[in-house]
């Protein structure tokens, strides 16, 4: 069809323009207005319920009106009428990602850190959703936090994760124990020193969020090394642009190898997200495989590679602690790196319980307690 002007409306062939609420001019395309007329969408399970694909011919209009600060379309060659709010054509009209309100400013913290960590009450915990929101700002906005008053039991850890969501199991299983084990499987389940790290590179998705349930620690020794990988890859940024640059572009190997399996992966150093900013980092020297990568590469690589490495364990980025038998710290296991001192094994009891869930159910349960859906 022609351009054609119907009130305030111009119809073209594949779209048409008009003025939104506040007078400005905006188009929007027959196929994304049918595909999302307000009715598509189911109010129980708030799921689309319409299937373009099924449409036999392109839509086009057969006729439009704006009223009562809506746009109205009849479709050609259907018995349907969509009205579509001003307000909601204005939050699609420019092709801006709709505002997410788990998308919150990261907030990087250094080797002082460890009395302003957020704690939450674990019995509070399990009944406030104020309480929950509080811990989850946390986790998203500094990428730790410290569960207090936890049962000694088992059951409290599940309960614990599933107020973010499902229980996130890797080749470790769903839970692992971390204490002195005869026949090791990783580091961790040694008394030795365990360098700065996060879990599970080697898995093609890496766990999002971190639980180790603290049930007895009365050994020398074993302190806790938190460090935030956001405020130290920020700061390499500023030192060394391009090293970031090769650290946030170039994949390299991990592995995970022991009777059963052979887990690899390809991950970047530094993970930036949609804005290019820091949002985590993915590093763990007992993981790393060996790189693969041209000759070449690794003389500009290793050194960038390296530098990182050790800024990590500089002082000013090192949090040192005890975490404490009732204490669980739960922490975001794509920015924060840890590890710990080594201990004696003889001096006493030193056990902890982990497990993971996913940074995606992270931001889908925040959002979920701070925010109204769209489909009620």
């Amino acid at each position: 069809m022609d351009s054609l002007q119907i009130d305030s409306v111009m119809l073209e062939d594949t779209g048409l323009s008009l003025q939104l609420a506040d007078g400005s001019p905006a188009y929007f395309n027959y196929y994304w207005l049918r595909d999302n007329c307000p009715s598509s969408f189911d109010r129980e399970t708030r799921e689309r319920t319409f299937d373009i694909f099924h449409s036999r011919n392109a839509p086009k209009p057969s006729a439009v009106k704006v009223e009562e600060r809506s746009l109205v379309v009849d479709w050609e060659g259907e018995d349907h009428q969509s009205r579509y709010p001003l307000d909601m054509l204005a939050s699609y009209a420019y092709g801006e990602r709709r505002p997410d309100p788990s998308d919150l400013p990261r907030k990087p913290w250094y080797s002082d850190h460890y009395p302003d960590v957020c704690r939450v009450s674990h019995p509070l915990l399990l009944e406030s959703n104020e309480e929950r929101r509080r811990w989850m700002e946390a986790l998203l906005v500094e990428g730790v936090a410290i569960v207090t008053d936890m049962p000694d039991t088992d059951e409290a850890l599940t309960q614990t994760g599933l107020q973010i969501g499902q229980i996130r199991p890797t080749f470790f299983g769903p839970y692992f124990d971390v204490r002195t084990h005869i026949k090791p499987t990783n580091l961790a389940f040694t008394s030795k020193a365990l360098e700065l790290h996060t879990d599970v590179p080697a898995e093609e998705y890496a766990p999002g969020i971190q639980f180790l349930h603290c049930r007895a620690n009365s050994v020398a020794g074993g302190l806790n090394l938190f460090a935030d990988g956001t405020a130290v890859a920020n700061d390499l940024r500023e030192i060394d642009p391009e090293a970031f640059r090769l650290l946030a572009e170039t994949e390299v190997p991990f592995y995970k190898e022991h009777d059963g399996y052979d887990m690899r992966s390809y991950q970047r150093v530094i993970e930036l997200d949609q804005h290019g900013e820091v949002s985590g980092v993915t590093i763990s020297q007992h993981m790393a495989d060996i790189f693969d990568l041209p000759q070449r590469t690794f003389d500009t690589y290793y050194p960038a590679f390296v530098c990182f490495g050790k800024m990590l364990q500089e002082e000013k980025y090192v949090m040192r602690f005890s975490l404490q038998a009732t204490e669980c710290v739960t922490f975001d296991n794509h920015r924060i790196v840890h590890g710990r001192e080594a201990y004696s094994a003889t001096s006493g009891e030193r056990y902890l319980r982990g497990t993971y869930t996913d940074r995606g159910e992270l931001r889908g349960t925040y959002r979920g307690l701070v925010s109204e859906g769209r489909f009620k």
